[in-house]
């Protein structure tokens, strides 16, 4: 029921108001001259004590009393109580003042009420409520009632007088409707009540704020606490079950083996289709979720390809060099990342530069490119958007300083200090647990099955199957998705025997130099170089 283990409820209660509201003395004995108290205690079925206490003051008297609440009851042990709904009417007042509740009666009958919390503990079968309350005035007569949720209430043991001569309180019983009275006269300043009881085990909630240790007791492990903790592991459970379950998703993206038909006939003529549109460059990123220097590559080749550039081998210095030049300018048929590059590759007023020349320190600015790649994802809905991946981060951010000022208020208050660490540990899992969700989108996650479909369906595609006339065609429009996978070298020698002359033009109509050749042998052993001095102009740390 109440338990002040170690001693140290009393203080509170008997110090703060003599303690409980006594009960009418059944004999008649001269009235008391002096300080008088009377009060009445209730435990409510909550577990909170309600005191009504009068107090009564001759002419000539004073009285205060000066209760902590924060109170030692063994070695490094405490007990920290709590005084709410304090009134105070007559010629008294009563008040908190930081660790303390004071009440102080002038000459007259002052009446107070209030209640108190974090009063009740369990024991092994029962709960026990243990007063111990020293006396920091002299008071004339003492009559105190406790009543509670049962009647099965006991006395334990009840002792008076000065600490360490202290004897059998002279009047204390328990009625047979479980009321307890204690009736008490001529009370000296520093006498003692040591006061027991107990009720059956689960009659009220056990509240006792019993800290053990000056620091650890402020991080006990208390029934709010572990309903913090509780509802933490809950939300974690909820945020990591998601996580896994996106990441599943984005790996079963890659896990099936179906191929993608590629080649599309329609009146006898065949064509090159990417699935739902996606261009090379888009389809890289979405694979590895990163903007890598083959995907800007793949994407210079696809605009060679697309007629907006120009591609040539040199010879510079005995060396091997291409120059790009430009063919037609940007238009509404690029999307903006295309734009960025095409712009990053023939700034205005440039209408060629050679691939050695692209390595000039400062001559490409690639962070443009990877902005502008990621916004596009963003915005076809491939990719998350940021922002809205952002908003948990912050709402983790104000969780974690939540917590903090929650940690060091309950920590200086009530205690319960933990509950403000699981609110900072549940603000810095909102802020790290994004990290680990998959940037593509569940569309993207499609998207990139498809793409790897494409790629599984360009492998099997021979040159046979296509007509002379649309092989050049086909052959270029596809060789871009086979430089984001690294199989340039397996599609080339696949149409090695290709003869780029097939469509009464000769050579390829946007690589220069094999206008004579009749297939693609010279080309095969120059691409990959063209490749790879490509990749090296745009990576962060080529020359």
């Amino acid at each position: 029921m109440l338990t002040f283990r170690g001693g140290a409820a009393g203080a509170l209660l008997l110090a703060a108001a003599g303690v409980l509201a006594a009960a009418p003395v059944a004999h008649t004995e001269p009235a008391p001259i002096g300080v008088t108290i009377t009060a009445d205690l209730t435990l409510t079925e909550a577990g909170v004590l309600e005191v009504t206490e009068t107090v009564g003051v001759p002419a000539d008297g004073n009285f205060t009393m000066a209760l902590p609440l924060r109170l030692k009851v063994g070695d490094d042990v405490e007990r920290v109580f709590k005084v709410t709904d304090v009134t105070a009417s007559g010629a008294g007042t009563a008040t908190t003042v930081d660790d303390q509740f004071v009440v102080e009666a002038k000459p007259g009958e002052s009446k107070f009420t209030y209640s108190l919390h974090n009063t009740v503990s369990d024991a092994p079968g029962t709960q026990v409520f243990h007063w111990l309350g020293v006396l920091n005035a002299d008071i004339a007569a003492l009559d105190v009632s406790v009543i509670s949720p049962s009647y099965q209430m006991g006395i334990v043991d009840c002792k008076l007088g000065p600490a360490g001569n202290a004897k059998p309180c002279a009047d204390v019983h328990t009625e047979p409707d479980g009321v307890l009275y204690l009736s008490q006269r001529d009370l000296r300043k520093g006498d003692a009540i040591d006061l027991t009881l107990q009720l059956p085990p689960g009659t009220v909630p056990a509240n006792a704020d019993v800290r053990g240790g000056d620091s650890n007791g402020f991080f006990a492990f208390t029934a709010p606490v572990f309903a913090a903790f509780g509802a933490l592991l809950l939300a974690l459970a909820g945020m990591i079950a998601y996580v896994l379950l996106a990441r599943k998703r984005a790996a079963a993206a890659f896990a099936g083996s179906d191929a993608f038909e590629p080649l599309v006939q329609q009146g006898g003529r065949v064509d090159f289709t990417s699935p739902d549109g996606v261009l090379p460059g888009e389809a890289g990123l979405l694979l590895d979720e990163h903007v890598d220097p083959v995907d800007i590559a793949a994407t210079v080749v696809d605009l060679a390809v697309r007629r907006y550039l120009w591609i040539t081998p040199v010879n510079a210095r005995g060396e091997d060099d291409w120059r790009i030049s430009r063919v037609n300018a940007p238009d509404d048929q690029l999307r903006d990342y295309e734009r960025t590059v095409y712009d990053m590759l023939l700034p205005e007023g440039t209408d060629t530069v050679a691939v050695r020349e692209l390595r000039a320190p400062g001559r490409m600015q690639l962070e443009p490119v990877r902005v502008a790649m990621r916004a596009d994802a963003v915005a076809t809905g491939a990719f998350a958007d940021p922002k809205q991946r952002a908003l948990p981060r912050w709402i983790g951010i104000a969780l974690i300083a939540l917590g903090v000022i929650a940690t060091v208020t309950l920590a200086l208050t009530s205690g319960h200090a933990l509950v403000g660490v699981a609110i900072a540990l549940a603000g810095v899992a909102a802020v790290l647990l994004p990290n680990y969700l998959p940037t593509r989108t569940t569309l993207g996650d499609t998207v990139a099955g498809r793409v790897r479909a494409m790629q599984r369906g360009l492998d099997a595609v021979t040159r046979e199957q296509i007509p002379p006339i649309d092989q050049e065609t086909v052959f270029s429009r596809a060789l871009p998705y086979t430089v984001i996978s690294g199989r340039a070298d397996n599609w080339i020698r696949a149409f090695r025997d290709m003869d780029p002359s097939a469509d009464s033009q000769p050579g390829l109509y946007w690589f220069a130099g094999y206008d004579r050749d009749r297939n693609l042998h010279r080309f095969a052993g120059q691409f990959p170089f063209f490749i790879t001095a490509l990749e090296g102009a745009f990576s962060p740390a080529s020359p």
